[in-house]
């Protein structure tokens, strides 16, 4: 790789982690690590969530109960501030790097820097996993 892109690939990243810390993104995830009491109910909702899907996808039945008690754990997570605003930061970087993934992907296929109407059609390239959403 040449140097030049490599200098520039870290002003990019530098650039990443200023935007991560002036948003508060950064801040937002670090409440929400420090705080292990929703950090505890977050992973035991997506403990719940798994199970139910692993036993939908095996031809199970979910019973009434259980949907209920977890849209009851969902539902007390996302009234907690520190929960909404870890879930919130996630979606944000989830849409950061999308940006970039995108930016970086259509630059290397046109062998130019696109244009806005070209970075709004189609997807951001192969693999990049964001396919659908």
């Amino acid at each position: 790789m040449s140097t030049k892109v490599e200098t520039k690939t870290r002003e990019l990243c530098e650039a990443i982690i200023e935007e991560l810390q002036t948003s508060g993104i950064k801040q937002r995830i670090d409440t929400f690590l420090a705080d292990a009491t929703t950090r505890g109910a977050y992973e035991s909702l997506m403990s719940k969530g798994q199970a139910l899907q692993e036993k939908q996808q095996n031809g199970q039945e979910l019973e009434p109960a259980e949907i209920s008690s977890f849209e009851a754990d969902r539902d007390a997570l996302l009234k907690n501030p520190v929960a909404s605003g870890f879930l919130d930061a996630q979606e944000e970087m989830h849409d950061l790097q999308k940006l970039v993934k995108k930016n970086v992907a259509k630059t290397i296929e046109l062998g130019r820097i696109p244009t806005s109407d070209e970075l709004s059609e189609g997807s951001c390239g192969s693999g990049c996993g964001c396919h659908g959403h």
